[in-house]
This record gives structure tokens, C-alpha cells and sequence, in this order.
């Protein structure tokens, strides 16, 4: 558990133990974050801030969506961000606030064992980097808050740059040419397609959980910037995916149709082969047995035959000429 107390004087690491007696004070506030995997999480939230019990318990376990409570005295937040898998999968990393008037407690949700316990404090390692370094000097919880939601979206925009250098690069295989194992390439594609369906999502649903806090006022009048700030972030971040997966769906769309015309012209070329020979394969298997297989062949009938098979090749050459289908 990380104890840091925020005032005019600079931001103080503290000892876990003080906390009682740092949410006592008058002077500055306190930000407490409890890790992925605390075994504190649950006694600080209940017995040291006395939390809504169903806030506690909805940090002890995952929430797929993310959600606001506000409180008498504080607002509980959940939200997600990104981390990229393997083939292309999304997880949902889970970050929960409660942001008092002088108090900001930040829990790391429970999350899927395949990522990695740094990926879960990317967000809170980032500002509480600016905020031992002296950059960052927060005036209130809420506006601490609103730099970790910062950090938050500046990670959706960091996926949403890679995914769309993929986007780039299976655009220019396609407008370029050959493209190797067309499965291989279409999965390529819908797994981007995916990744920023996520981003999407996450973007969205984060942008009408802070929509709902904006009209509840929940950091009073004078905190409207903030959350009309995340707001616009995650307004933007929302329309940006957006964009990227209409993209993405021309670039399939153009592969697509590419391959179905080739599909269209091989089979328009099959069809002519069927055409002409099929009336000479009629002929051939109903007279070839008269006039081959026998004691002896019939080399004047079997001149006509042939005469006569060229003659139906070509008049269906020349009338599938006119129909266009080569």
C-alpha cells in the first residue's frame, strides 16, 4: 500500500500506519493506492474509510463495465484500460477510485493471471512520478483523479497509434499486390479490427460514465473543467477508433471484392471451357464407339466426326465471344 500526503509544500510518502491520523488533518489530502493483490485492500476500504459495502465488494472482484456511485462523501469510479495479448486479444485492466473531498483511494481490480502485475499501475506509477518529482502539484483529489483518467487515455492512444500501423500495413499489402496466405492475412485483419473495437468500447462507455458525473456536478462546480476535460478525451479517443475501423473495414472491403471478382472471372472462364466442350464430349462418347472401337476404324466417318466437333468448338467459341465472357 502506497500512503502519500499532497499539500502546498510538495507531495510526502508515508508511513501506511499514519493514515488514521493523516485523514485527521486539515492541511493538504491524502492518496492512497492499494496494489493488485494487497491482502489490506478490504480492512483499509471498510474499517479505515468505512466504505458503501457494495463499493468494497466490487473491488475485490471483476466489473466488465465500467460504473459511478456517488456517495454522501465521495464518488466511486470504475474504469478499464487496454493491454494488448496474445493473437490479438484485449484484457481489461481495472482501476477503481474513490475520490473523497480529501482523499483520493485508488484500487487495482482483479485481473485476468496472464498480465503482468506492472501493467496494472501504469496509470498511477506515471503520475506518482510527476508527483515525487515536484512536476505535478494536484490542488484537490479530484484533480488528481483527472490526471490519472489522463494517463488512462494517453494508454488507449498509445494502442490506438500501434493498431493503426498494422491498419497501414495491410492496407499497403492489399493496394500493393500479392499478399501470401490469404487466412493468415484475413485473421491478421480482424484481430486488428478487434483491438480497436476494444478501444472503442472502452473509450464509449468511459465517456458516458463521465457524462453522468458532469450532470450529477460530482466534483462540485468548480470541478465541471475537470470532467468535461476527460470528457472531451474520451470523446475523441471514441471518434478516432471509430475512424480507424471504418478504415480498416474499406481495406477489407477492397480485398474482399477484389478476391471475389477473381473468383468471378475463373469461373466465367470455367464456364466457357464447359461450354465447348461439353456438346464435343456428348458427340465424341456416343458416335467415338462406332466409329473407333470396332474391327476396323472407319477413317471417313471418324474425318466427319472431327470436322464436325472443330465446327461446334468454333461456333462456340465465336458465340461466347459475343456474349463477352472472354
Amino acid at each position: 500500500m502506497d500512503v502519500r500526503r499532497v499539500s502546498e509544500a510538495g507531495t510526502e510518502r508515508c508511513d501506511p500506519a499514519r493514515l488514521p491520523d493523516l485523514l485527521a488533518e486539515d492541511d493538504g489530502f491524502v492518496w492512497v493506492d492499494l496494489p493488485l493483490g494487497d491482502p489490506s485492500i478490504e480492512r483499509v476500504l471498510t474499517d479505515v474509510f468505512a466504505f458503501h459495502p457494495r463499493a468494497v465488494l466490487d473491488c475485490l472482484q471483476r466489473i466488465q463495465v465500467p460504473k459511478v456511485h456517488v456517495y454522501a462523501d465521495s464518488a466511486f469510479v470504475v474504469l478499464h484500460a487496454p493491454q494488448p495479448g496474445d493473437r490479438g486479444h484485449v484484457h481489461y485492466v481495472e482501476i477503481d477510485q474513490f475520490v473523497g473531498e480529501r482523499y483520493l483511494v485508488t484500487v487495482h481490480g482483479p485481473v485476468n493471471p496472464a498480465v503482468a502485475a506492472s501493467s496494472t499501475r501504469v496509470e498511477v506509477d506515471a503520475v506518482a512520478a510527476r508527483l515525487d518529482d515536484g512536476r505535478f502539484r494536484p490542488a484537490s483529489p479530484a484533480e488528481l483523479s483527472t490526471a490519472i483518467v489522463s494517463a488512462l487515455t494517453a494508454r488507449m492512444r498509445d494502442l490506438l497509434v500501434e493498431l493503426t500501423k498494422d491498419v497501414w500495413a495491410f492496407e499497403q499489402q492489399v493496394t500493393g499486390g500479392p499478399m501470401g496466405d490469404a487466412e493468415t492475412f484475413l485473421d491478421g485483419m480482424f484481430r486488428v479490427r478487434h483491438g480497436l473495437l476494444a478501444v472503442r468500447t472502452m473509450a464509449a462507455l468511459s465517456h458516458e460514465v463521465y457524462g453522468r458525473m458532469h450532470a450529477l456536478a460530482v466534483f462540485g462546480d468548480q470541478g465541471q473543467r475537470l470532467l468535461e476535460n476527460s470528457l472531451d478525451q474520451f470523446q475523441r479517443l471514441t471518434t478516432m477508433a471509430m475512424s480507424q475501423e471504418a478504415y480498416l473495414h474499406g481495406v477489407i472491403d477492397f480485398y474482399q471484392t477484389r478476391t471475389t471478382t477473381k473468383m468471378t472471372i475463373a469461373a466465367e472462364r470455367l464456364a466457357v471451357i464447359a461450354a465447348i466442350t461439353l456438346p464435343v464430349t456428348a458427340l465424341s462418347s456416343v458416335l467415338g464407339m462406332n466409329v473407333i472401337v470396332n474391327s476396323s476404324t472407319h477413317w471417313g466417318a471418324l474425318w466427319v466426326l472431327i470436322v464436325v466437333m472443330a465446327g461446334m468448338s468454333g461456333v462456340l467459341l465465336l458465340w461466347t465471344r459475343r456474349q463477352g465472357w472472354w
